[in-house]
């Protein structure tokens, strides 16, 4: 009897997760959002923190962070969505000079006794496309900033409310003692990574603008924005956000400034990837590596792009919720990393 009590309980537990996640997915357009917002003003928290324990009244931190938030959001929607719309009105004569360019190289091989009509790798490649999905990507990126206003909204509010949130919660646990410290674990990891992971996309960011200022690759602050934005995404951000600028100066310089840019941009990526990130997506987030690979396919399915970028913080909270209790202690332990 306690066995089938046992796993009726995994089954039950394992439809309730099936339909939550379910209704996630469905509800995507409205805790998208909601998410990020929740994870800025996780990050706004430690400025804020850090003021008010200097003596700054805590509506005055918060204000000093809306108005910095404000300021920043607002030069970069300009900067970014006047760069962003001339690369989209572009983009259809980059598209045809990649053609030629590939046309070339598949002459050139041809020359040399390789019948590229039986490979087919024109059709197969269709080199051009990447300006078309680059293009499609920074539309998505000029809306998100369009609709961002409602975001910073939110993270005003989360903001205002963050100081009675210890206090709610202890009256509506049955155990606060117990479970209090593992809500502050939680936004203290959470708080922990995102800080690392922000100022690690901006080095990513503005070491790839210098880098792409110095090979006269057209629109470098975009890139570089790019790369900062990608580089949340863990594993195949950080390449994704690599193709358009090596793209661009293949057209605009041909094959050796294209092969340059692609060898700094792996070397760029290779330093941070492998020398300074693993400090942080190893064990001091307690995820394994394939935890965290996993994560970023599966919230990608329910989120999208945002729930790639995102995907470590919410499979952070999902181990330390399971963490919170007895019976899912060893799920939790499955998603950490080896010791």
């Amino acid at each position: 009897m306690a066995e089938n009590h046992s796993t009726s309980r995994i089954l039950i537990t394992f439809a309730a997760f099936i339909v939550i996640v379910a209704g996630m997915k469905a509800a995507a357009t409205i805790v998208v959002p909601f998410l990020l917002a929740l994870f800025l003003a996780i990050i706004c928290s430690s400025p804020v923190s850090w003021m008010h324990g200097k003596g700054v009244p805590a509506w005055l931190a918060i204000l000093v962070v809306i108005v910095a938030i404000l300021a920043v959001s607002s030069f970069v929607t300009g900067f970014l969505g006047a760069s962003i719309g001339d690369f989209i009105r572009s983009y259809p004569r980059y598209t045809i000079d990649i053609e030629r360019r590939f046309s070339g190289i598949y002459a050139w091989l041809e020359g040399r006794g390789i019948d590229m009509k039986n490979l087919d790798l024109l059709g197969r490649i269709e080199p051009g496309k990447v300006m078309g999905y680059t293009a499609i990507l920074l539309n998505s990126l000029k809306d998100a900033l369009a609709n961002g206003f409602l975001v910073i909204i939110t993270v005003v509010f989360i903001l205002l409310e963050a100081s009675s949130f210890p206090k709610k919660l202890r009256e509506i646990l049955d155990n606060p003692d117990r479970t209090l410290p593992h809500f502050e674990k939680l936004a203290n990891e959470i708080r922990r990574y995102l800080a690392f992971k922000t100022w690690i996309c901006l080095a990513t960011g503005a070491l790839a603008t210098v880098f792409l200022l110095a090979t006269g690759v057209d629109y470098p602050f975009l890139w570089g924005a790019l790369a900062f934005l990608l580089n949340y995404i863990p594993t195949i951000g950080s390449f994704i956000a690599a193709i358009p600028p090596v793209m661009l100066a293949f057209v605009q310089y041909g094959y050796t400034r294209g092969i340059i840019v692609a060898v700094g941009y792996i070397v760029l990526n290779l330093v941070i990837g492998n020398f300074i990130e693993p400090r942080v997506m190893g064990k001091g987030l307690g995820l394994s590596t394939l935890v965290v690979f996993l994560s970023l396919i599966f919230w990608g399915w329910v989120f999208g792009p945002v729930g790639m970028i995102l995907s470590v913080p919410l499979t952070m909270m999902m181990k330390i919720a399971l963490e919170t209790r007895e019976d899912t202690m060893w799920m939790a332990v499955l998603l950490g990393s080896p010791k």
